[in-house]
């Protein structure tokens, strides 16, 4: 299971905003460690730390378990290609991922639950599994009356970048007239797509060890 730790100190121990929630005050935080005076330096971590710490950016930003991070690694080595690369590949298709970086949730964890309330529905079918992986050309639609919200209006307003592996086909005007929102999957997103800060070549030697 996901960590119960407050998100805000879970950020500080792992030194970014995984969530992209936390706002300035978390950002002029981010070099103290809880527990920490302002302004105390980090101590130089083990090469053992620095792996696992990657590890855990990836479950918190992705918001998945030990267990299910260690399978999706597992299954990314019998891809062909860099191990890494490929689990965060496979990691950018997952159903509450793509409804995040469409910019209809704040947040991932937000996006999570948007999908599994049964808000989102996957060319025609309602999909309540956050895990759910897309493939290209799929549609990935809204419901209306989520995507009239002030919230996911609020999101649909803020600018932020759409990856070139997806595309919008419905836009924030028809959030406002009470119309479903609706995107698309144009193709299997690329290294260059993922906005995560993680370097996953620790994660695959952590998981070697």
């Amino acid at each position: 299971m996901p960590s119960r730790q407050p998100r805000h100190k879970r950020a500080r121990r792992l030194g970014v905003d995984v969530y992209g929630t936390g706002g300035q005050q978390l950002e002029r935080r981010m070099g103290t460690p809880p527990g920490g005076r302002r302004g105390m330096r980090r101590r130089k971590p083990s090469i053992y730390a620095e792996q696992l710490t990657e590890k855990q950016k990836v479950r918190a930003t992705y918001g998945l378990g030990e267990r299910q991070l260690r399978t999706l690694f597992e299954e990314a080595s019998r891809l062909e290609g860099p191990h890494g690369e490929n689990a965060l590949l496979l990691l950018e298709r997952r159903l509450d991922n793509v409804v995040y970086r469409l910019g209809w949730a704040r947040s991932r964890p937000m996006a999570r639950q948007l999908v599994s309330h049964g808000h989102v529905r996957v060319d025609g079918e309602r999909v309540t599994v956050p895990s759910y992986r897309v493939e290209p050309g799929m549609v990935v639609e809204l419901s209306a009356d989520v995507a009239r919200s002030p919230v996911v209006a609020g999101e649909l307003g803020a600018g932020r970048p759409l990856p070139a592996w997806l595309e919008r086909t419905t836009e924030r005007t028809d959030a406002t007239a009470g119309q479903p929102l609706r995107g698309r999957v144009t193709r299997v997103p690329a290294r260059a797509d993922v906005d995560a800060p993680v370097d996953e070549s620790l994660v695959v030697a952590f998981y070697a060890r």
